[in-house]
């Protein structure tokens, strides 16, 4: 049976490269980057490396980079340490309906504390109009928080838009990246952004690595005090070997952007069409265009997210759905919601991620596959036979 990995956003392999490049810090080259004496000499200078190669891939000054131990937590330290640094100048944030649960849940947190929150509607392909930016700051608004790119119908926002529109208020922007850094090209200087979060695993570095960019004079709380690490602004000593491997994915990931974003926009285009012609009510998730080059989201009628993911699993063939299990219950995910895209439908959607294994001529066997899934769940539902009754009778 084959096995074709569609769901690379969840987890990715690390680059040979990259692992070749953390190794040698978890015994050869073990000491504390803080230590004045030589065994911190080798691991200090790979956080400086690491640095001028992740603030090479977004176009920022190195010393505006702090590492992370994922993208979540450098989104927390954005949004909660900068709410908390500068409460006394306003205690209002914008962001959007369709935010990473890492910046909506901590708002919800922020609510509770006295901070308003407004959530920003987009429209049916994800995206968040500049003019309802605009009618939503106010006086007491500090910061806007929207993402780049969303992960899970990689829709791209207009940054750069509505960064203007922040900067006309004098308000600060953060914008949360991890799925789109290594992927399309970002510059924080073109951009304007202030902060933006990224994660090492989504462009092949290792798993709890991630980096905030914080542009000079904006002023920040730290969430885990201690030591003086990461310019206070995150206390602990550094784990090199990840660093380092997030400093030499950024390095692979910006000389091989536009190669790999061909390739799997290919691939991806490929499987889109291949589906498209070959199972009937498929819709379409996020913009058409605007998207991040490896990402594929789908509705498809009439069935269930979640029994579609296990027999594709059966079938060798991983993949993501849009409805989760909560309590017992199956729930459509806020990003759909927030579409329009109906309850029924959304629990029916598949998120397919390119990746690195991902291969043209496997694209028959996974249509092949996905098509007799559906036929079969589709035999199973009530609201397929109403459909089918219903059309024979208007035919």
């Amino acid at each position: 049976m084959k096995k074709i990995n569609l769901d690379y956003t969840a987890a990715a392999p690390v680059d040979k490269e990259v692992l070749e490049k953390m190794i040698p810090f978890f015994s050869e080259y073990y000491g504390n980057p803080s230590s004045g004496h030589s065994l911190g000499e080798i691991p200090r200078k790979a956080l400086q490396e690491a640095r001028e190669n992740v603030a090479g891939l977004i176009g920022a000054d190195p010393a505006a980079i702090i590492f992370t131990a994922s993208a979540s937590e450098a989104n927390n330290l954005a949004v909660k340490g900068f709410a908390k640094a500068n409460m006394k100048k306003g205690k209002h944030i914008v962001t959007s309906s369709v935010e990473h649960f890492s910046i909506l849940n901590q708002l919800k947190t922020l609510k509770k504390e006295g901070f308003s929150v407004t959530e920003l509607p987009v429209d049916n392909y994800g995206l968040v109009n500049p003019a309802d930016l605009a009618e939503a700051i106010t006086d007491q608004t500090i910061l806007v928080s929207i993402q780049a790119a969303n992960p899970e119908i990689g829709t791209i926002q207009p940054i750069k838009e509505l960064v203007a529109v922040a900067k006309e208020r004098d308000v600060v922007f953060h914008t949360d990246a991890a799925a789109a850094v290594g992927w399309i090209p970002i510059d924080v200087q073109k951009l304007g952004v202030d902060m933006l979060s990224l994660a090492g695993d989504q462009f092949y570095g290792p798993k709890g690595s991630g980096a905030l960019f914080v542009k000079r004079g904006v002023r920040v709380m730290p969430l885990i005090e201690g030591g003086i690490q990461e310019k206070g602004l995150r206390a602990g000593t550094e784990n090199v070997a990840l660093v380092a491997g997030l400093g030499e994915a950024a390095r692979i990931a910006a000389e091989q952007l536009e190669e790999r974003a061909e390739k799997a926009a290919a691939f991806r285009d490929r499987l889109k069409e291949s589906l498209f012609n070959s199972i009937p009510h498929l819709q379409l998730n996020g913009h058409p265009e605007k998207r991040v080059p490896r990402n594929l989201n789908i509705s498809v009628s009439f069935v269930e997210g979640e029994a579609l993911l296990m027999r594709l699993d059966m079938a060798g063939i991983n993949v993501s759905s849009g409805s989760s299990c909560t309590s017992q219950a199956l729930k459509s995910s806020h990003v759909l919601t927030a579409l329009g895209v109906p309850p029924e439908l959304a629990q029916g959607s598949l998120q397919l991620t390119a990746g690195p294994d991902n291969k043209i001529e496997d694209i028959p066997y996974i249509t092949e596959q996905l098509a007799d899934v559906a036929s079969i769940l589709r035999n199973m539902s009530p609201l397929y036979h109403q459909y089918m009754k219903e059309a024979k009778q208007n035919a």
